[in-house]
């Protein structure tokens, strides 16, 4: 009995059908799992950067994608005007698809966060698109809300529109550095822009413009334009989004961040002065013996302009407004001109100019007018007219004035 149990044959399971198949589904299927988890982590995950600004310094590598792209300072090419219409007008509006942006969604971890948020938008808005009509404001802000959620760029409002405000490298919006925040804006035009950042921020999305990264006027050429995929143009602003897949749906995955830091440039615009009570200056102080020498270089580098050299002990107002030239690169959107300088410099631009035009440009007639009844000097002082030459056949009195008038004869 014994030999009979050794003898008999190996015991085997029965086979399951279909097992390799279930096997391989499973591995796939947590293989998957996993993947969805890094990439939710990643997406979580807020960069190390700037306390103020929530600047990502440090970027994720995103899957799939890769490292974000570095965004550039706003520097222009060295062109007239009417050329840089020209060559914006010669790169075509990309025909691929553009699909709306998400609407815009973040729950702020206080009042004062939305405020800022709000205001900051505002500024952007005003500042770069005052005279623009309501869709040229509501393309601005789309803007700004597109970079918040990529991964390129800070992850607040606050942190786009003011991001390199304070760096040597340059800014991202030239009013936040080229000193136009100094002018008060307009009532109507402040509450203009802000009722199209309130509408923005609670989710209005303008659709023309997709998910536009980068917009400039149409008289000025970034070195940029050129590399980047040219989606629309509404009123005079030209908008673009990053090639590839950074400038597509998937990259914009970041979730804005529910804090918005406290901008001291900001004090100035601000309904609520409260909300900005910890607000740090972003150019630091700079010693007013260093100021007054970097005013003086700057003075015999651009003897065109008009830089003040403030004298010894007389620093006063000065000192700040040189620690931009001394501490970092401002993009400089204007050169001061005096209003017969900028007058002489639009009418030598215009193929016909005229004394209506003058008027308009200046106020003040094309060539000096005397007082009210009396002519001007120099038509006082004009010479006498020559007197006529001989006409043929024209009767002419004698000499005199007396007698009968007789023909000439020439």
């Amino acid at each position: 009995m014994l030999s009979n149990y050794v003898s008999m044959p190996a015991l085997r399971l029965p086979s399951l059908p279909g097992r390799k198949p279930v096997l391989s589904s499973l591995v796939l299927a947590v293989t998957f799992a996993l993947y969805l988890v890094a990439g939710l982590s990643v997406t979580s995950v807020e960069p190390v950067g700037s306390a103020r600004a929530n600047v990502p310094q440090h970027l994720p590598v995103i899957p799939g994608l890769g490292t974000p792209p570095t965004p550039e300072p706003l520097q222009f090419r060295d062109v007239a005007p009417q050329q840089a219409v020209q060559i914006n007008a010669a790169i075509p509006v990309s025909d691929l698809p553009n699909p709306a942006a998400r609407p815009f969604a973040v729950a702020f971890a206080t009042p004062a966060d939305r405020l800022r948020a709000l205001e900051c938008l505002t500024a952007a808005v005003y500042y770069e698109a005052a005279i623009e009509p309501t869709e040229g404001q509501r393309a601005v802000a789309q803007v700004v809300l597109n970079r918040v959620r990529h991964p390129a760029y800070p992850k607040s409002v606050c942190g786009v529109v003011f991001q390199g405000a304070e760096r040597a490298t340059g800014c991202q919006f030239t009013f936040t550095c080229d000193g136009a925040l100094s002018r008060t804006p307009s009532a109507a035009g402040w509450a203009r822009a802000r009722r199209v950042a309130d509408e923005a921020l609670a989710g209005s999305v303008y659709a023309p413009v997709g998910w536009a990264t980068h917009y400039h006027t149409n008289w000025v050429v970034p070195y940029w334009s050129s590399s980047l995929v040219k989606l629309q143009n509404v009123g005079t602003h030209i908008f673009y989004r990053w090639e590839g897949g950074w400038g597509k749906p998937a990259a914009f995955r970041f979730r804005p961040s529910s804090s918005e830091p406290q901008i001291a440039l900001m004090r100035r615009l601000t309904s609520d002065p409260s909300s900005l009570a910890d607000a740090q200056e972003l150019v630091p102080a700079v010693d007013p013996a260093a100021a007054a020498a970097a005013a003086a270089a700057a003075a015999a580098a651009n003897p065109d302009v008009t830089i003040p050299v403030p004298a010894a002990g007389n620093l006063a107002g000065v000192v700040a407004a040189q620690t931009s030239l001394a501490n970092r690169a401002v993009v400089r959107r204007y050169v001061p001109m005096t209003r017969e300088a900028a007058v002489a410099a639009t009418l030598s631009q215009t193929v016909q100019p005229n004394s209506q035009l003058h008027w308009a440009l200046s106020g003040l007639p094309e060539k000096p007018q005397g007082a009210l009844g009396k002519k001007p000097p120099e038509a006082a002082a004009a010479p006498a007219p020559a007197p006529p030459s001989c006409l043929d056949g024209v009767r002419r009195l004698p000499a005199g004035g007396a007698g009968t008038p007789e023909k000439q004869s020439c």
